[in-house]
């Protein structure tokens, strides 16, 4: 299939199954993906590993380290996918530090390397249990809309693997909104969980904004606008984007997120 009509296949809601069938272009654009995906998950995950003995009890360490394990899985599932397509998978999850950490005011924009193709908002720091909830409750928000998206990509096992991961990152969101209003409860500063929503907003709002590339476009799937503003309830555990124009970003103690 030449590289014209694999666009005009894939426009009229074609599907690719097999790794034979996948053009040379199309066939790195998937591996980019894929790559971006996996190396995000392992880097968060190892990330937010160093926080679950920061957790202020049992049962919040115990989803901490359920987050990481589930996170480590959905790599596997993608990863598993790439190696179809050649890739070293025996290697793959030891060839980078994920850990590494730069500075939390380090500007790097949305640069990757080669190397480690890792979403650049995995390459700033947790600073504490309060922080590493909030990040993780935004970057949730951010990855659920981004799922449903990739969800729709046109190679088939690469769409089904999403579709499976989709509800376990739905739940760790739940997981990170729930600890957020205990944190409210047990009396957490609202101005210093703000502080970790002000810092951690723009850099988790930055990979998803940007126009759709072409090889988003290439690969049928597409990333939809982000909304610039988000609350966090104190009862509701489904914190929800707001509307452009709302207030600033703020946790909310006292109101319900609409």
């Amino acid at each position: 299939m030449s590289e014209m009509s694999i666009t005009d296949y894939l426009a009229q809601g074609g599907q690719l199954t097999n790794p034979s069938n996948v053009p040379a272009r199309y066939r790195a654009e998937l591996m980019r993906l894929m790559a971006t995906f996996v190396d995000s998950e392992l880097a968060g995950a190892a990330g937010f590993a160093d926080s679950i003995n920061q957790g202020p009890g049992i049962k919040e360490r115990i989803a901490a380290a359920k987050i990481v394990l589930e996170k480590t899985d959905s790599a596997d599932k993608v990863l598993q996918i790439m190696g179809e397509f050649g890739a070293n998978t025996d290697r793959y999850a030891n060839h980078h530090p994920w850990t590494d950490r730069l500075t939390r005011d380090a500007d790097i924009g949305a640069t990757r390397t080669q190397s480690d193709m890792r979403l650049s908002v995995f390459n700033y720091p947790l600073e504490g249990w309060q922080d590493a909830v909030v990040m993780n409750l935004l970057m949730g928000l951010a990855v659920g809309v981004q799922l449903k998206e990739f969800s729709r990509v046109s190679y088939t096992p690469l769409a089904e693997a999403f579709r499976a991961i989709a509800p376990v990152e739905a739940r760790h969101t739940e997981l990170a909104a729930e600890g957020i209003q205990h944190l409210i409860k047990q009396g957490a500063e609202v101005s210093d969980l703000n502080a970790s929503v002000t810092y951690w907003w723009p850099p988790v709002l930055g990979w998803i904004t940007p126009p759709v590339p072409a090889n988003l476009r290439l690969l049928a799937c597409a990333i939809p606008p982000m909304q610039s503003c988000v609350r966090i309830g104190q009862i509701s555990p489904r914190p929800s984007l707001k509307p452009s124009g709302s207030p600033p970003i703020k946790v909310c103690p006292k109101t319900h997120a609409p």
